[in-house]
């Protein structure tokens, strides 16, 4: 019989491709499905419906009709029979030539003959699967059953327990509402057998191959219990059942299901349980020390008032919005005015929550509660119990904001201007620092108000914010002070222009008698202001030329202070760069303003060095460029193409033919020859780093000119520079130019130029750290484009780790590599990055230094471990974590170098691994304890420190593994405890502490 059935199963494929029609194979199944014997009947009809499920698209209409009456007769056979039936319907259910009236025909046959609750679940959810085929291709014709196709699938779904049958029968439920079939009389009876399942109870068991998860049913459930107002009369009882009760999650889901049904809800549906839900709502918020669920309060809250600010608009009928808000008042309005403040912020979150649900509510609500709080304001003296009611404060003003301008005669707030402004005011000037944080922002919203400031009251503004700024000596206060200004200096960029622009400027200017240091201080508060206000391009055209006024001030001056102070005045040019980059004009305006003059004091300070004049040396300290770079760079990274190229046009040729008559103040006592030979340019020659943060910035559709010449001079300055700093930014600027450069002849030729130039040199002589550093920054900007070459430039740099001088920096190279670069060869800077670069190098490269760790000798087999511990240390974790097993036993060996930098980067490798991977950590647990053991006793406090935070992680293993090391590591650590720097004895206790823990219950 079996060798029958596997034959006639063959002849599927005939079916598929026409040599035999389903008929023809009903027929030679014929003395199967006539059996007497129920399996043999069972495993026909099976066959049957296994073809079906193949070709159901090419039957014709006729064949269809004849199987579905088959069909329909076989759903009063016996039970073994019943799933290998439905599978049939299920195929025949997706075919696009079912007559009319079949749809119809089958589900009522599956409503009367079958009990689907007494199916497996695979069958069930076969029927499930019948359903909705049919009700995406037969839905009108299932409408005109009425409502006996509803009482039908109650029927069907009644007592459904699996998750996977369920997600299916809900989405039924959903279109039959959504698709508005008719309901009738059982809209009862399909909320019921629907919300059984409310709240949901179930937890996936583990190793769930279906990945259904709690949540999918939630959401799943929610959507069909919010999907009609018919439900409200069921389901708003319940859910205030739930909200009383005592469970956490059965709230939350309550509350979580109210604001979903709002949407749908109007003043009808909610009228007779308001009382009620106000009620539970209260509660909760006052009582709750859950803030998951105060939080759900308050949006149920707001779902609420938004609910019956709608229903308003459309109706005649009693007004249940104002009586609603009339009991929020009455509730909390008094908490407001209790001397012991203790339900004052429940209250106001209740309040503020309806208030923010739409403009009447909010009216309805700030015409009570704004002048009971600035009376309360006034009548209290703390400046605690004053920082409270202003935080309430602020609060409502911010909701002002949601509804932007309204009419003078329906604003409570423009009526209140006076004693708003004057708590606003009176908050600034209090000597409590919370309190006048509290303000500030406060005051920032009053700015975003429009028409509410008057003049007067914007000078009195500026006044503040310019003290606070200034003279306020904590540091909190001043930031708040300065950013508020920059927020509000858009909305107001005349007043702030004109106001408080030169009062910042005369501040900068003036010769004071106090301690230098204050003054310094001072000096420091204006520079940082005038760059937090420059949020508009008028009052960047005041603000730049002042910035570099003070510049070339300082850099007249002798004073030791002056490179800090050129730094600081550096760091605010960048601020304003970087708030100019979304706006073209000031853009253009800050980058042809800035850069010229930039260019121009450093040409200026390299021809008195040259000279020997001591004026203007600071601005050729290493650390005042290094500032400079991000000025330039972000004056340039945001410039059309256009601009862009008008710009390299004349900066370029500053660098290769002393073309200096683009810059302000042009007239210098020689020519400027950055990359001319003699030691009496070295000066000339530092400013390449300025060029760098130039060229290196522009977007890589715009031409550089002179580009072969400038990489050959970049070249060469990078190889023979005798100054570190020179010989690192121009290696830098070549790499960057390399890494934009188009693929092609040229671009090959300049890249064997390098390597030509690079071997020589790395193999002897007195350059080779500048040639390191040449490929290194070379092999970094191939790597970031995936260019064929880079591999053999990373080769070179793995042959050097063996080289005992350069080997150590060769190995902190690869850092370099896998790194963020800060001014060059990132994608901010228009560089070619391309995804998963890192991925790519370390699959390519840490093979071959696990080989070249093996092979090498003691004295250098540290830099193989540093080199990698780099390269892991700035892999993504996911990817790292996938190949742990293979490098870990290399990875506890790189933690027995002497090396420092060694120790720390495998530290903090290992670290975020003990908490993704606690699995495979367990299995080396005890070379891990000891380890990181003996490393907490390390000279070098990073270490300690980095050790200790990996002995804490270690708590994260299973505690059957920890167990044995319990008491041995609390010991170790006690030890720790007392060492000599505070940040080492923080993470000791934090370790020790934990490790305490372990094996508690509970934990």
């Amino acid at each position: 019989m079996i060798s029958l059935f596997h034959s006639l199963y063959l002849l599927s494929p005939g079916v598929k491709d026409g040599r035999w029609t389903v008929l023809q194979l009903v027929e030679a199944l014929g003395f199967c499905l006539e059996n007497t014997d129920p399996r043999t009947r069972g495993r026909g009809i099976q066959l049957l419906s296994q073809v079906l499920l193949q070709c159901y698209s090419l039957l014709q209409e006729k064949e269809v009709l004849h199987l579905v009456l088959f069909y329909e007769s076989r759903l009063q056979d016996h039970h073994l029979v019943i799933p290998s039936v439905l599978q049939g319907l299920q195929a025949l259910s997706m075919c696009e030539v079912l007559s009319p009236g079949l749809a119809v025909s089958v589900l009522k046959a599956i409503f009367q003959e079958v009990h689907v609750q007494s199916l497996m679940q695979l069958d069930r959810y076969t029927v499930y699967s019948i359903i909705t085929n049919f009700m995406s291709t037969r839905e009108e014709e299932l409408k005109g059953l009425g409502a006996n196709f509803t009482f039908g699938f109650i029927q069907v779904m009644d007592g459904e327990k699996d998750p996977r049958n369920l997600l299916v029968a809900f989405q039924i439920v959903r279109d039959l509402i959504a698709k508005d079939y008719a309901l009738g009389p059982f809209v009862e009876e399909l909320f019921e057998v629907t919300s059984c399942y409310f709240p949901v109870d179930f937890t996936p068991p583990p190793n769930d191959p279906h990945g259904i998860q709690r949540e999918d049913l939630i959401l799943s459930l929610r959507a069909v219990l919010a999907s009609t107002p018919q439900f409200a009369e069921f389901l708003l009882p319940l859910l205030i059942e739930k909200l009383d009760s005592e469970l956490q999650s059965a709230k939350l889901d309550s509350l979580q299901t109210l604001t979903a049904c709002c949407a749908i809800y109007g003043q009808k549906e909610l009228q007779e349980f308001l009382p009620s839900l106000w009620s539970s709502l209260r509660r909760e918020v006052f009582q709750t020390a859950s803030e998951k669920i105060e939080s759900e309060c308050l949006a149920a809250l707001h779902a609420l008032s938004a609910c019956l600010s709608r229903s308003v608009l459309s109706s005649d009928s009693e007004d249940l919005l104002d009586s609603f808000l009339s009991s929020i008042l009455q509730d909390c309005r008094h908490h407001l005015c209790e001397p012991d403040m203790k339900l004052v912020w429940p209250s106001a979150k209740l309040l503020q929550a309806a208030a923010g649900a739409s403009l009447r509510t909010f009216h309805r609500i700030t015409r009570s509660v704004l002048p009971l709080l600035l009376e309360q304001y006034t009548k209290h003296t703390q400046s605690s119990q004053r920082r409270t009611i202003l935080e309430m404060l602020l609060g409502f003003l911010e909701l002002q904001q949601k509804w932007g301008h309204v009419e003078e005669d329906e604003n409570t707030l423009l009526s209140l201007q006076a004693p708003v402004c004057s708590v606003v005011f009176s908050a600034l000037m209090d000597p409590s620092v919370q309190l006048q944080l509290v303000g500030i922002k406060a005051l920032t919203v009053l700015g975003s108000l429009q028409g509410f400031l008057s003049s007067s009251d914007l000078e009195l503004v500026v006044d503040h914010l310019i003290r606070l700024a200034l003279h306020e000596e904590d540091s909190q206060s001043s930031e708040a002070a300065m950013e508020a200004a920059g927020s509000m200096a858009p909305t107001y960029p005349k007043v702030f222009s004109g106001r408080m622009v030169p009062r910042l400027e005369e501040e900068l200017q003036s010769e004071r008698e106090e301690s230098s240091h204050n003054h310094h201080s001072l000096q420091q508060r204006c520079l940082q202001a005038l760059a937090a206000v420059s949020t508009h391009t008028s009052i960047v055209r005041e603000t730049v030329p002042v910035l570099l006024q003070h510049l070339q001030k300082v850099q007249k001056g002798t004073e030791a202070r002056n490179t800090q102070e050129m730094v600081s005045v550096c760091q605010s040019l960048h601020h304003v760069a970087l708030q100019c980059q979304q706006d073209a004009e000031g853009c253009w305006y800050f980058h042809q303003t800035v850069v010229p003059c930039l260019l121009a004091m450093a040409v200026q300070a390299a021809m008195q060095e040259s000279t020997h004049t001591l004026p203007g040396k600071a601005l050729l300290e290493e650390e005042v460029l290094a500032a400079m770079i991000p000025v330039i760079s972000a004056a340039t990274t945001h410039l059309s193409p256009e601009l862009a190229a008008q710009s390299v046009s004349h900066i370029v040729p500053l660098f290769l033919d002393g073309e200096v008559s683009f810059l302000p103040q042009n007239s210098f006592p020689s020519s400027f020859q950055p990359f001319g030979d003699g030691e009496c340019l070295e000066a000339q020659r530092r400013l390449v780093a300025l060029l760098m943060a130039f060229v290196c910035s522009l977007p890589r559709d715009v031409g550089i000119p002179q580009q072969e010449w400038l990489l050959r001079e970049l070249l060469a300055l990078s190889c023979s520079c005798n100054c570190p700093f020179t010989a690192t930014t121009a290696a830098k600027c070549f790499a960057g130019l390399v890494n934009k450069h188009p693929a092609g002849q040229q671009l090959d030729e300049i890249l064997q130029l390098a390597v030509n130039r690079m071997e020589p040199i790395l193999a002897e002589g007195p350059c080779r750290t500048q040639a390191l550093t040449l490929l290194l920054w070379v092999t970094k900007a191939l790597v970031l484009r995936y260019h064929p070459l880079s591999s053999c430039l990373t080769d070179k740099l793995l042959g050097l780790l063996g080289d005992t001088e350069l080997g150590p920096a060769a190995a902190d190279g690869f850092s370099l590599l896998m790194a963020e670069s800060p001014d060059v060869l990132h994608k901010s800077c228009h560089a070619d990055v391309r995804i998963m670069f890192r991925q790519r190098f370390f699959t390519d490269n840490v093979p071959k230094l696990v080989q070249g760790f093996h092979g090498a000798g003691p004295d250098v087999k540290a830099n193989y471990l540093k080199g990698l511990s780099h390269v892991l240390n700035h892999l993504p974790k996911p990817v790292l974590v996938t190949e742990l097993p293979t490098l870990l036993s290399l990875l506890l060996e790189a933690l027995s170098c002497s090396d420092r930098v060694v120790q720390l980067s495998t530290l903090s490798c290992l670290h975020p691994l003990l908490l993704e991977a606690p699995q495979v950590m367990s299995l080396h647990v005890d070379t891990l304890v000891t380890k990181f053991l003996n490393l907490t006793s390390s000279p070098t406090m990073a270490v300690r420190i980095a050790a200790l935070r990996c002995a804490h992680a270690l708590t994260s293993l299973p505690t059957t593994v920890l167990l044995p090391y319990k008491g041995r590591v609390i010991r170790a650590l006690a030890k720790p405890l007392d060492d000599k720097k505070r940040l080492v004895r923080k993470e000791a206790v934090a370790a020790r502490g934990e490790w305490f823990l372990v094996g508690s219950p509970g934990r």
